[in-house]
């Protein structure tokens, strides 16, 4: 079961408002989706995740097909039992992970031929053998698999991946076999805006349930990914929902759903909690800075969540100073909260007609902030409000 319909459209651009109906439940979009590449999203329970307000998270099928095996996980009755996740699950079919995580790595018409980053056992994935990995984990939202280029690449290697990558997602469409999880096409094409759109405009006459835009994030200026957005958006069905695979900065965030984006992914709020990072109203905390050794308030005053009701900045550096898991897993929480609040508060911007003046608010608040945080910048061993250093995608 799954259907997407689009409720509202913003007045003043391309944000809009839909609903995701899959056998596990609904999800309203913009929504952004909380990375558990193993299983579970680290350090968290279900039932954190449900009570934060997340209906949909990612797996992906290149680390459950290492380990514990996909037929493992079908034999205990999928994803959703063997995880006690009670929401909706969506698949990457691997193939950034492929590309990225494998020691070795051979590519042909065929499919990928990699080594293991676990132990260098060989293995050989094709678009069909994605399909019988992804419907055996049963998720309710299922991706082809495509084949990823890093950066730099000539024009030449990014049309031979994006041609191989539609030639796969027509192979994937025909080897198919169960009815009940929808499956996403994935446009690739590099920074080639002229390739991205030959990209979509293919992948729409096969007629997939859901189109993602993959590739980006990996490097290029935030400049050229929304310059590619504002080329394939337009190029995609408006009926069916839009993915941006791997973004996760707010600010990415807000600009993917002023270009007309439904999902998103990415590990920044899990990866930044565990190494101390703590998104708030007012900029970016670094607990492990000795200036919140004593200090008595939470990370955020503004925030409701259940880590800023309860522990102060002191607790939470001291937890992240003795490297106590506990730390990790409140950081995460808190970061979560943040990242759910700011979805919700996007869609309730867009049901208001809104959503523009919330855009520009937004980065106003930002910019001043990031003023903030180069008046700093001298003294980072005891400051408080810093840039992230560069994230990663998987993981």
């Amino acid at each position: 079961m799954f259907e997407f319909s689009v409720r509202q459209t913003d007045l003043a651009g391309q944000a809009r408002l839909g609903t995701l109906t899959t056998a596990h439940g609904e999800i309203e979009t913009p929504a952004f989706m909380p990375v558990g590449s193993l299983g579970p999203v680290k350090g968290i329970d279900t039932s954190d995740l449900q009570a934060l307000g997340f209906r949909l998270i990612l797996n992906n099928a290149y680390h459950l097909y290492l380990r514990p095996g996909h037929e493992v996980i079908a034999a205990m009755g999928g994803l959703h039992a063997f995880t006690s996740w009670p929401g909706a699950i969506l698949t990457d079919s691997g193939g950034f992970q492929v590309f990225s995580l494998a020691k070795l790595r051979k590519v042909t018409d065929d499919g990928v031929t990699f080594q293991s980053h676990l132990d260098g056992s060989l293995h050989h994935i094709t678009p069909e053998r994605a399909m019988e990995i992804q419907e055996a984990l049963g998720a309710d939202i299922i991706m082809v698999l495509d084949e990823c280029v890093s950066l730099p690449s000539s024009r030449e290697r990014v049309q031979e991946a994006m041609l191989r990558t539609n030639r796969w997602a027509r192979r994937c469409q025909s080897s198919r076999r169960r009815t009940d999880q929808a499956l996403f096409g994935i446009v690739q094409g590099g920074q080639e805006a002229d390739l991205r759109v030959q990209a979509a405009r293919d992948l729409a006459t096969v007629g997939f349930d859901g189109y993602a835009i993959g590739g980006l994030s990996v490097g290029e200026e935030k400049a050229v990914m929304r310059a590619m957005l504002e080329a394939v958006v337009p190029e995609l069905p408006t009926a069916s929902p839009r993915y941006l695979m791997g973004v996760g900065m707010p600010e990415d965030l807000v600009e993917g759903v002023a270009r007309g984006v439904d999902l998103f992914d990415c590990v920044v709020p899990t990866r930044h909690g565990r190494t101390g990072w703590l998104f708030t109203s007012f900029g970016r905390v670094l607990i492990k800075q000795a200036r919140y050794a004593r200090d008595e308030q939470p990370i955020d005053p503004e925030c409701r969540c259940p880590v800023c009701a309860r522990h102060s900045r002191a607790y939470l550096h001291h937890l992240f100073t003795v490297g106590d898991m506990l730390g990790a897993r409140l950081n995460t929480l808190h970061n979560l909260h943040y990242f759910a609040e700011l979805m919700r508060r996007i869609r309730l911007a867009i049901e208001e007609g809104a959503f523009a003046s919330f855009r520009t608010e937004f980065h106003a608040r930002r910019e001043s902030l990031d003023m903030v945080c180069e008046d700093v910048s001298a003294e980072r061993s005891d400051g408080g409000l810093v840039q992230p250093s560069s994230w990663e995608k998987q993981g």
